[in-house]
C-alpha cells in the first residue's frame, strides 16, 4: 500500500482542504497520515501566505520530509504556490506546484516521476471562480469538524494577499453545505466549526447570507454544537447576533478581528469599521452573554505605526473585555498597497510592541478563566492523557480527572480550578433533568 504523507501550514479553511485532499488519497487505496516525519511515498503541503516566513517554512519541511523519505514525489499547494509557484518550484525535491485552481486536481495532473525535474501548474486567480465544499471529517480531530463554507474575499485590506492568492469572495450552495453538514453529523460528530475566507460575507452572491446558513446548520437533528471561525466586525449585525446569542446551539464565543485600535490605523489598512463600531459589538455580546469567549486579531507594526497609535491600540484592548488576542507582526508583502506605505516601523520595536500585547493577551485570559471559576460549562471531550481533556462553548481548554473515557462526549464541568492557559474541573453530578450524568460523573471523578 501506497502512503501520502500531508501537512497543513495556516488556519482552519486549510485544514479543511487537506483533509479533502487525504479522501482522495484514501479513496485510492493510499495509506493517510498526517505526519512527513513517517515513511511516504508521497508528500503533500499545503501552504500558507499570511507570513514572510512562507518560504522558509516550505523550504524547512521539504528537507525533513525527504531525510525521512528520500524518494518521495513532493507536491505543494495552497495560498504561497498561488503565489510565489517558481520559488517554491526552485525548491530541491519539489515535483509539482500547484495554484489555487488546480489544487483539488492532483491525479490530474501528478506524472508521479520525480526524474522529470518540478512542475508548475497555476492558472491567473481570476480564474478561480468556482469553490468545493471542504470539511476536515476523517483527518485528526473526531469530535468536532472544521466545514468550508466560503472562499476568497472581496475586501481590499492594504495588508493582505488572500485576494491575489484566493481570489473573489463565493460561497458554496446553502444545500451542499447542509447536506456535507448531515454527513458529518451522521459520522458521529458533534460540533461544526464554520470557516472560510470570510465568514460573514457568505451568499452574497447566490442570495443567501451567514444567518440564513447558521438557521439551516442549527436546524439539523444530532449536531449539538455550531461554533463559527471568525467574523468581520462590520458583518456581525444585529440580526445575526440576535440569533447567535439566542441559538442553544450556538457556542458563547466570537472570534472578531480587530487588527487595530487606532482610527487612523484601520483606515490605513482599509478596513471597513472604526474602533466605535468593534466596540458596540463587544459590548453588544457581553450584554446578553456575560461569560462570552471573545478573540480578536491585532497586527503590530503596520507601516507608519506610531508610539502613539500602539498606546491608543493598547489602551483601547485594555478596555475591551476580549478572551485572547492572536497578535500578528506586520510583515510586508509583495504586490499589497501597504508595502508602498510610509515610515517602516523598526524590527525592534515591532518586536517589544508584539510582546507587550503577548503579555496583555496572557492577563486577559487569566481573568476571564478566573470568572469562571464554579460556574458550569458544557465541555466537549476530545480525548485523554493524564486527564479527559476538551473545549468548552467559551473555547477554553478544560481538564477533568477521569477513570472512564469522555471521548466525543458533550458534558457540564464546574470549573475549580483555573491557569493561564487552561482550566480544570469536574463533572457536574445530577446533570440534567434524569441526572442521566451522575454515574460518569461519580467514575470520572476520583
Amino acid at each position: 500500500m501506497q502512503t501520502v504523507a500531508l501537512h497543513t501550514l495556516g488556519c482552519k479553511l486549510n485544514f479543511a482542504e487537506t483533509a479533502s485532499l487525504a479522501r482522495q488519497f484514501g479513496l485510492r487505496g493510499y495509506n493517510v497520515v498526517d505526519d512527513i516525519d513517517k515513511p511516504a511515498n508521497v508528500v503533500v503541503l499545503n501552504t500558507c501566505s499570511v507570513t514572510e516566513r512562507a518560504d522558509r517554512e516550505c523550504r524547512q519541511l521539504v528537507r525533513r520530509a525527504l531525510r525521512t523519505s528520500p524518494d518521495a514525489y513532493v507536491i505543494i499547494v495552497g495560498c504561497y504556490a498561488q503565489l510565489r509557484p517558481d520559488s517554491l518550484a526552485a525548491i530541491d525535491g519539489v515535483d509539482l506546484v500547484l495554484g489555487t485552481k488546480e489544487k483539488f486536481e492532483i491525479f490530474t495532473h501528478a506524472n508521479w516521476d520525480k526524474t522529470a525535474g518540478a512542475r508548475v501548474l497555476v492558472s491567473p486567480i481570476a480564474e478561480a471562480t468556482g469553490t468545493q465544499v471542504s470539511s476536515s471529517v476523517g483527518f485528526s480531530d473526531r469530535t468536532r469538524a472544521f466545514l468550508k463554507i466560503q472562499d476568497g474575499c472581496d475586501y481590499t485590506c492594504s495588508f493582505c494577499t488572500i485576494p491575489l492568492a484566493r481570489g473573489a469572495s463565493r460561497s458554496i450552495p446553502f444545500s451542499d453545505v447542509v447536506r456535507e453538514a448531515q454527513s458529518i453529523v451522521a459520522d458521529g460528530y458533534k460540533e461544526i466549526v464554520l470557516t472560510g475566507v470570510n465568514v460573514g460575507d457568505y451568499g452574497k452572491s447566490i442570495g443567501s447570507s451567514l444567518l440564513e446558513m447558521l438557521r439551516g446548520i442549527t436546524a439539523i437533528d444530532g449536531l449539538e454544537r455550531v461554533r463559527v471561525s471568525s467574523v468581520e466586525p462590520n458583518l456581525l449585525t444585529n440580526e445575526l447576533l440576535e440569533f447567535w446569542i439566542e441559538s442553544q446551539k450556538m457556542c458563547n464565543h466570537f472570534h472578531i478581528p480587530l487588527q487595530s485600535g487606532s482610527d487612523p490605523m484601520l483606515a490605513g489598512m482599509r478596513r471597513r469599521y472604526r474602533r466605535s463600531w468593534y466596540a458596540d459589538r463587544v459590548a453588544t455580546i457581553k450584554k446578553n452573554v456575560p461569560h462570552a469567549g471573545i478573540g480578536a486579531d491585532v497586527i503590530v507594526g503596520f507601516p507608519s505605526e506610531t508610539n502613539e497609535h500602539f498606546e491608543e491600540t493598547y489602551a483601547f484592548l485594555v478596555d475591551q473585555p476580549l478572551t485572547y488576542l492572536h497578535v500578528f507582526t506586520y510583515s510586508e508583502r509583495p504586490n499589497t498597497p501597504a508595502a508602498s506605505f510610509g515610515e517602516k516601523v523598526a524590527p525592534e520595536i515591532k518586536a517589544e510592541r508584539s510582546e507587550r500585547l503577548r503579555m496583555l493577551s496572557r492577563k486577559k485570559r487569566h481573568v476571564f478563566h478566573e470568572l469562571l471559576r464554579g460556574r458550569t460549562v458544557n465541555v466537549l471531550f476530545e480525548g485523554s492523557g493524564h486527564s479527559e481533556t476538551g473545549l468548552s462553548d467559551e473555547y477554553v481548554r478544560v481538564n477533568v480527572p477521569s477513570r472512564v473515557p469522555l471521548t466525543n462526549q458533550l458534558l457540564p464541568v464546574v470549573i475549580i480550578e483555573s491557569k493561564d492557559e487552561e482550566c480544570f474541573g469536574s463533572l457536574q453530578t445530577g446533570a440534567g433533568p434524569t441526572g442521566m450524568f451522575s454515574s460518569i460523573a461519580m467514575m470520572a471523578n476520583p
